[in-house]
């Protein structure tokens, strides 16, 4: 059973390999709240699940460390466990989904553990290496369904109260339930009245449909790029974890996610990946009752993967108005382009991209179109620049 003292013992076990991540006050996130950042990010291994990894591999007799590790992971875990491995002499086998960032890969390569790719989502991963596991007679790390690796992911916790005695609320990621799991216990047991959220992608919401139908739901599939956290099948034991300790779980949008990411790189100078920001993204976006409210946002992770960090930026950019494009039709005459710039540069908007089509077939023989990619101010700014356009005669297709 998971316990306090095991918690404790957990961050004693930790003190010499993980680092006592920073809380950091975030005074320019919110005008509604008190915003905190726990900067897991920031971890050894660019996330807490070093924490969890360590602890329970720690805790394996010397019969069951002769015989080695296994794991399934999006790639976080996984890294923690080849840490953990590592500094025990352990032989690690760690199966990860073909999807996962290459980053988070040749990161687990690197810390000596051997990598299975597995086509598929995590919960694929997790099938194989059970498979794996009946072969070999390796021990079996779970990344959330296990009490050692939720102490180990408690300790968060209890560093949270350690540095925000007088923290009103909590808002946690939830993939399987592990960390929210470990948290919302250690922080319920010190302080009852702390409240502790969960916050899921959009696109992968199991923990949040199991706890609103009193039962485990599996999901036919995830879509988010918070790899982190799309995880089909929520855990018996965090389910019930969660069930009694967590206050309440949301659901935040990819492109809610990507602005959060784009905010803590503008305003904090913080990267994070998907699942890392979705408690910044439920704070920004006003999912949760916590106005007025002296709140910590777990920042879990900051392994994104870089290819796409572009466009993540992209979309956070769109989704806040800094970013916008216009297709407008035009008739096919001199000065026409110089006369949408005009307009455009005396509003104070740039122009970073311009495509003139002039063999759309939906278009009349003596017209084009011209498509405008603007860096804008926010939403405002870019419903005037239509108004003016709209104004001048010039018609806005999208």
């Amino acid at each position: 059973m998971l316990t306090l003292d095991k918690i404790y013992h957990a961050s004693y076990v930790l003190k010499d390999v993980i680092r006592p991540t920073d809380m950091i006050k975030a005074g320019n996130l919110s005008d509604e709240c008190e915003i905190y950042l726990k900067t897991e990010n920031l971890q050894v291994t660019g996330a807490f699940k070093a924490r969890g990894a360590y602890y329970k591999i720690s805790q394996l007799t010397e019969e069951e460390k002769k015989k080695g590790v296994i794991a399934c992971s999006a790639g976080n875990h996984a890294q923690g466990v080849a840490l953990a491995a590592a500094r025990h002499n352990i032989k690690a086998l760690i199966c990860i989904p073909n999807s996962a960032p290459i980053s988070k890969v040749e990161a687990t390569k690197s810390y000596g553990a051997e990598v299975c790719l597995v086509e598929g989502t995590y919960d694929d991963a997790h099938d194989k290496s059970v498979e794996l596991q009946k072969e070999t007679g390796a021990t079996f790390i779970h990344p959330f369904d296990d009490e050692m690796v939720i102490a180990g992911q408690g300790t968060i916790g209890l560093e949270i109260l350690d540095q925000l005695p007088d923290v009103d609320a909590v808002i946690v990621p939830i993939g399987g339930g592990g960390l929210i799991s470990g948290v919302a216990y250690a922080v319920k047991s010190l302080n009852p009245n702390v409240k502790v959220y969960g916050v899921q992608s959009a696109g992968a919401p199991s923990m949040y449909l199991s706890l609103a139908s009193n039962c485990i739901e599996t999901l036919d599939s995830v879509n988010t790029f918070a790899d982190g956290i799309a995880v089909k099948t929520p855990g018996e034991l965090t389910f019930e974890l969660c069930k009694k300790y967590v206050d309440e779980i949301i659901t935040v949008t990819d492109d809610e996610v990507a602005t959060a990411i784009l905010t803590l790189i503008e305003k904090q100078k913080l990267i994070s990946e998907g699942a890392g920001a979705v408690a910044v993204a439920a704070a920004l976006f006003g999912k949760l009752p916590v106005k007025g409210k002296k709140v910590c946002c777990l920042v879990s992770g900051g392994n994104i993967d870089v290819t796409i960090l572009s466009r993540v930026i992209d979309r956070g950019l769109q989704k806040t108005g800094r970013l916008a494009e216009f297709t407008i039709a035009l008739t096919d005459k001199p000065g026409e382009l110089q006369a949408v710039s005009k307009i455009i540069s005396k509003l104070g908007a740039n122009v970073v991209a311009v495509s003139h089509d002039r063999a759309d077939l939906n278009t009349d023989i003596n017209s084009c179109y011209l498509r405008l990619s603007l860096e804008t101010r926010n939403h405002e700014h870019i419903q005037k620049i239509k108004e003016e356009l709209a104004k001048k005669g010039y018609h806005i297709v999208q």
